[in-house]
């Protein structure tokens, strides 16, 4: 087994823990409870539930149960908001697979960078696609996310005969590809008439204001 393969193991027990941690932040999480919820057998969980308290991400006590720490709970909340923004994300794109089973794995494949540019790209979502609470940004990531939005603003702040940049649209597949047959794509130039009205690409357009929100730009 890789050490690779291995840290993906100890996520996916934080990331269950933290799961347990939000339906009751006060239980201790038996052994038992967590190998049922990972399919795992109970021998190989205890092993595991040991490793990441000798690591400080757990707090482990035999025959009771594991909480846990604030470092595994950071951990864990990071996990599991990768995970969901993933489900998000795939939601977005003409994928007829396993949702679930894929976003288990792309969690794994998103780091802080990733991270940020979903944030910004989905328009920090509140909730999965199953209706579930995405957990809230890290500190570190939020500020990362208002830095690279601090040069960008949203097409409806655009004044009467001010013109601008298109550099990104956040919506839906089947947005975008609406907006696409309409010009409206990134890289664009785009100039304010005033009342919702855009020219673009020699086309006058009226814009909803739920579009205005969605498309960001900048000089």
């Amino acid at each position: 087994m890789t050490a690779g393969h291995f840290q993906e193991f100890e996520d996916e027990y934080l990331e269950m823990m933290y799961q347990f941690f939000e339906k009751d932040p006060d239980a201790k999480v038996r052994t038992g409870d967590l190998a049922e919820a990972l399919r795992v057998t109970p021998a190989s969980t205890t092993e595991m539930v040991q490793r990441l308290a000798s690591k400080g991400y757990l707090e482990y006590v035999p025959y009771k149960g594991s909480s846990l720490t604030e470092k595994g709970l950071i951990h864990g909340k990071k996990m599991k908001r990768r995970h969901r923004l993933a489900e998000v994300l795939l939601e977005h794109l003409p994928f007829s697979g396993n949702q679930h089973a894929t976003a288990c794995r792309l969690e794994h494949a998103i780091d802080d960078d990733l991270e940020v540019a979903l944030t910004i790209y989905l328009n920090n979502p509140k909730i999965d696609p199953s209706g579930t609470a995405i957990p809230t940004m890290s500190q570190d990531i939020e500020s990362r996310v208002n830095s690279s939005l601090s040069g960008l603003r949203k097409l409806n702040q655009l004044e009467n005969g001010e013109s601008a940049t298109i550099k990104l649209i956040v919506a839906a597949k089947q947005d975008i590809e609406r907006l696409s047959d309409l010009n409206i794509s990134v890289g664009q130039k785009i100039s304010s008439l005033g009342n919702n009205s855009f020219e673009i690409a020699n086309m006058v357009l009226q814009l909803d204001n739920d579009i205005g929100q969605r498309v960001l730009i900048s000089e």
